[in-house]
């Protein structure tokens, strides 16, 4: 076991190993072992690894850290896993590291939390941190308020790349890291900034406002996340002062807010085009069925509906053999066009490329392409329909209703999230469903349809 240790601790690999042997010995509550496994690695290493364990063990594993990683550690934690570990842990504890914390960070934690556990732990606070957090919480959820940092940077404009240096070097308050200087106006409205690279380079007497950027691109705290993270990307940014309804500068996000920004909104996104609203790994069983029973509803009362339509033509399909046979290929090749056009369009959506200027143009492309791809498939369909059956009339209606089915594919699965969108419903969470449904429904109606009035 020891020879196991040394070498995890030389060559520090996130694997089944490693995870098996912090669980090991975090039941085993043996803490000089778990030292030897956990010291080198990185805090975002530790606060994974967490996730592993159960409330019991990572309060455990918390307990054998030094007081700079457990406050890493802290920041770091699975939004899944906050409320329950914070429970396990002691409250003065849990309020040092919070003080200790950028507020971004903090505020990350606390927000994770129920509101009464919020409140025990904001009343420990001292003031001055618990002012800061609590002007953040003044925003909405998702905005660039919540992600910001409060601690910056700022100087006027007439002090000298001198006095600048001289207070970064002798001012013990400053942000551990800062990638810029923001030059204000005695009202703290910002006029520009200057690269901590360029203020090096500059002489001692350059006055600030001689090499400040006169245009750098500040955000607004009531814009929300994802538009602040396309703000970035469009920009190139690094880091990017925030300010208030007034112009005031009052806090900074940078590249590595952006990145958790960009991570949880693709996260969000993928789990609701699946039907859920949160990710499951770690809620009780009860929870998870409460997020899935919704949908799992709703698409039971579609599928109801398709049986329906399906139950309309049961004579012509007593009738028939073969409609039931091919009924398959045309209504899941309608559903695959439908989901391909509906993912499409909700990316489009959410990274602002689908906007009113060129909705027409995207759309009327879908629409080509669905019809494009409708043809092509109706005569693969046709063919293999009149190989397998020797019917050319099938086949025909084989061919016709498969045209029918991606074409509607691709005119709904444009229009239902697009028409979502524009009456402020969550495209990425309602769409499936409906895209699914009306594919289903027309796939059955065009062959089943068309079948009992020409064969039939």
């Amino acid at each position: 076991m020891e020879k196991s240790i040394n070498n995890i601790s030389e060559n520090i690999t996130f694997n089944n190993k490693l995870i098996n042997l912090v669980i090991y010995f975090s039941r085993e509550k043996n803490s000089q072992e778990l030292k030897k496994v956990t010291e080198s690695l990185h805090s975002a290493d530790l606060a994974d690894l967490l996730t592993f364990l159960d409330s019991d063990q990572r309060s455990f594993l918390l307990s054998t850290l030094d007081e700079s990683k457990y406050t890493e550690v802290l920041s770091e934690l699975d939004e899944n896993i906050v409320s329950e570990t914070i429970l396990k842990l002691k409250d003065d504890e849990v309020v040092r590291s919070i003080s200790e914390m950028e507020t971004d960070d903090a505020v990350n934690l606390i927000e994770s939390l129920e509101p009464e556990e919020q409140k025990k732990l904001l009343a420990k606070v001292n003031p001055d941190d618990r002012e800061l957090i609590e002007e953040s919480f003044n925003y909405p959820e998702d905005s660039a308020g919540r992600r910001m940092q409060k601690e910056f940077v700022s100087m006027p404009a007439f002090w000298s790349v001198g006095q600048a240096i001289d207070y970064l070097r002798e001012n013990p308050e400053l942000p551990d890291d800062f990638f810029e200087i923001f030059i204000v106006d005695p009202s703290n409205k910002p006029i520009g900034s200057a690269s901590v690279s360029k203020v090096l380079r500059s002489e001692r007497d350059t006055k600030l406002d001689e090499i400040l950027d006169t245009s750098p691109k500040f955000i607004k705290a009531s814009m929300d996340q994802e538009e602040a993270a396309q703000f970035f990307e469009q920009y190139s940014l690094v880091s990017a002062g925030v300010v208030d309804e007034h112009n005031r500068l009052i806090g900074r996000i940078t590249a590595d807010d952006i990145v958790w920004v960009l991570q949880e909104e693709a996260e969000e996104d993928i789990l609701r085009l699946g039907g859920v609203t949160e990710s499951e790994t770690n809620k009780s069983i009860v929870r998870s069925t409460q997020n899935r029973f919704v949908w799992l509803f709703v698409n039971l009362l579609t599928a109801i509906l398709a049986s329906y339509v399906i139950s309309l033509f049961d004579a012509s399909i007593e009738k028939m053999v073969a409609l039931a046979i091919l009924m398959p290929i045309v209504v899941s090749m309608g559903a695959n066009a439908g989901t391909q056009t509906l993912t499409l369009t909700v990316r489009s959506l959410a990274t602002k490329e689908l906007v009113d200027t060129n909705r027409k143009r995207i759309f009327f492309r879908e629409i080509l392409v669905s019809v494009l791809n409708g043809f092509i498939f109706a005569i693969l369909t046709a063919m293999t329909a009149y190989l397998w059956f020797s019917d050319g009339g099938l086949s025909i209606i084989v061919g016709a209703a498969m045209i029918i089915n991606i074409f509607s594919a691709g005119l709904f699965g444009f229009l239902i999230p697009y028409i979502l969108y524009k009456i402020k419903i969550d495209p990425a969470l309602a769409s499936s469903v409906f895209v699914t449904t009306i594919t289903d429904v027309f796939g059955f109606l065009s062959f089943l349809g068309l079948a009992s009035i020409y064969l039939i």
